[in-house]
């Protein structure tokens, strides 16, 4: 399936992306990770090739603008923004298939319009990173020290796309054809070679989390029916048993397990393809 470059006005806002349009296929919308963009769809779209797959670039990734200076980046504006692109795509009903952050949102948007939400597939990630009560202050002090620091720090030139590519490849353990997917379409040229196109805002820690009963909450409100997609070994940040045991609180989950990496969607397309086809299917 070939994915082609789309955008749209939504509100007044530019969103972009990659999309597969099949006739007649069924509605599915895809969202990447922090920091990735709708290039981390290519490999597995081509295993879904009778969808009519949308590869959504998230507001401040890839090609899509960045929020308004004064506006923050949350879940529930992200949950928001989601639903208006669909409303722009026309559809009344849809699949959402995320990645990490991206299934963190899919997730929680299933909870928050269960009405719109047929299936949903949650590659490494489901309800989205909790936040300890104890660590509340703290960490409301640090987004608020680095907010108010961001607009004096200037964004990084690389002369060539090799230091960013390889860098991506050490910080999440991509191959380099998965690693160039992403940085060709996550930065910009400008004087002196390349910069990082997504909002810096993005670097910003986490003004607000969360807990883990909040989550739990809303993973038990998610009504359809849900594919959850995990990698092993587990990432540190979302541990198991907490991974396994949130899948309990789902009305209709089923989970498949993979030797891998965190972006298994990438590197094992056809892997993960097998089981969002077999899903889908019904």
């Amino acid at each position: 399936m070939s994915l082609q470059p789309f955008s749209l006005a939504v509100g007044g806002f530019i969103a972009a992306g990659l999309r597969a349009a099949q006739p007649g296929g069924q509605r599915v919308l895809a969202l990447h990770g922090w920091l990735d963009n709708a290039a981390s769809f290519v490999p597995l779209a081509a295993q879904l090739p009778d969808l009519d797959m949308v590869c959504l670039d998230l507001p401040g990734h890839g090609h899509s603008a960045h929020l308004p200076a004064g506006t923050q980046y949350n879940t529930p504006g992200a949950i928001c923004h989601v639903l208006d692109v669909a409303d722009a795509l026309g559809w009344d009903r849809f699949t959402l298939i995320g990645h990490s952050m991206g299934a963190g949102i899919a997730s929680l948007t299933a909870a928050a319009a269960p009405e719109r939400v047929e299936r949903l597939v949650a590659i490494e990630a489901l309800g989205g990173l909790r936040g300890p009560e104890d660590e509340t202050a703290q960490r409301l002090r640090d987004h608020v020290r680095a907010a108010r620091a961001l607009p004096g720090k200037n964004l990084r030139v690389f002369p060539d796309l090799s230091a960013p590519i390889r860098a991506r490849m050490m910080t999440n353990q991509l191959s380099e054809p998965c690693a160039r997917l992403l940085v060709e379409r996550g930065v910009k040229p400008v004087d002196g070679g390349y910069s990082w196109c997504s909002d810096p805002r993005l670097m910003l820690p986490t003004a607000m989390r969360l807990s883990e009963a909040q989550i739990d909450d809303l993973l038990a409100a998610i009504e359809c029916p849900t594919q959850v997609i995990y990698a092993t070994p587990a990432q540190s940040y979302y541990p198991e048993p907490l991974r396994s045991e949130r899948i309990k609180l789902l009305r209709n989950g089923c989970l498949a397990v993979f030797p891998g990496t965190h972006h298994l969607h990438m590197e094992h397309p056809q892997v993960v393809g097998d089981v969002v086809r077999r899903f889908l299917a019904g």
